[in-house]
């Protein structure tokens, strides 16, 4: 007969067949190329079917509709070589932690039988030598079976501890990644994937909600002349600046030199005049740089705000704001389009 753990393994196989098979059906139906990239990115739709991107990518191939390489960049990929992708997914240092807690749940299961096994036995030799000393004088063969008992209980509670001090570090060590993951190491803002789930949360509560998408305008420039270091700090500067008039509101790094607002709550207007005065703020700031005091000049950035309709995907609402930030851009930059 299987054990459990058999069993387990090969629940886990059947289900890692539908989900082979299930990717190479979405890349056929969108025409993508299975390489590494796409297929990870067929797995986050395909293994999180209720999840932010499942129901964007829903949203935007309703009809029979196929991706585009620019609808996957936007969902979370990237274009390298002119391809969609996406990093994938099993690179994720919570599901690694999560793997390892698993793991170790199974090893304490494992270790509960052995005492249960153990307690089980010593209950039957002390209940062996209770007839005995009915009998005759079995003094001895009791202290030697309470010494074996003793060892296995000493045994035992050393192993319990090591297990629990393994399982307080695991949660530790998960607790920092999973804030980790949702955070940006570089402007300590909530990164791209807690932006989604916060759109998620407040979207399913029926809140008004307005969604801007900020771009920092000629930014590779500033990469060029002055070098990635004075690039970092002009984008921790943004930041802050976003942060500080979009208070009460959500502000994360998106990507690059992009940047999201989750205004929750506020009109339309309310979220443009916000975002106005941050806009504001930025472009009459006139930076130098720390090592030479040589003058960088202004740094703007050219927006999109909209307000998400009812029961909206993020894709959607995404999209259209960041099609008011391209206008912004071809407007003439440093300022906000709405709609």
């Amino acid at each position: 007969m299987a054990t459990a753990r058999e069993a387990r393994l090969e629940t886990v196989e059947y289900r890692a067949d539908q989900v082979f098979g299930r990717i190479g059906k979405f890349l056929t139906e969108h025409r993508l190329s299975p390489d590494p990239l796409h297929y990870a990115f067929a797995y986050r739709v395909i293994s999180q079917p209720d999840g932010v991107l499942a129901k964007s990518v829903a949203a935007l191939t309703e009809g029979g509709i196929r991706l585009t390489a620019r609808d996957i960049e936007k969902l979370g990929g990237q274009i390298t070589n002119g391809q969609a992708s996406t990093i994938p997914e099993v690179c994720d240092p919570v599901a690694g932690l999560v793997a390892q807690t698993q793991m170790q749940v199974e090893g304490f299961t494992d270790m509960m039988h052995a005492i249960r096994a153990e307690t089980q036995g010593f209950g039957r030799d002390l209940a062996a030598s209770a007839d005995a000393m009915r009998t005759v004088d079995s003094t001895v063969d009791m202290v030697q079976l309470t010494e074996v008992m003793l060892d296995r209980v000493q045994s035992a509670e050393a192993r319990l501890a090591a297990a629990t001090h393994e399982a307080e570090e695991l949660r530790l060590k998960l607790e920092e990644a999973q804030s980790n993951a949702r955070s940006d190491p570089l402007t300590n803002l909530p990164n791209r994937r807690a932006f989604e789930e916060c759109f998620v949360q407040h979207s399913s509560g029926g809140e008004t909600l307005c969604l801007a998408v900020c771009d920092v305008d000629r930014f590779k420039r500033v990469n060029d002349r002055f070098g990635h270091s004075v690039g970092d700090r002009v984008l921790k500067a943004i930041a802050e600046t976003l942060l500080k008039n979009c208070a009460g509101h959500m502000v994360a790094r998106y990507g690059g030199e992009e940047f999201t607002v989750l205004f929750v709550g506020i009109t339309l207007e309310e979220a443009y005049a916000t975002l106005e005065r941050a806009r504001a703020t930025v472009a009459e700031k006139r930076y130098r740089l720390r090592e030479s005091d040589e003058p960088l000049g202004a740094v703007t950035f050219s927006a999109g705000v909209t307000q998400a309709h009812p029961d909206e995907f993020l894709g959607s609402a995404f999209g259209r704001a960041d099609k008011l930030l391209y206008a912004a851009k071809d407007a003439g930059r440093n300022q906000i389009r709405r709609v």
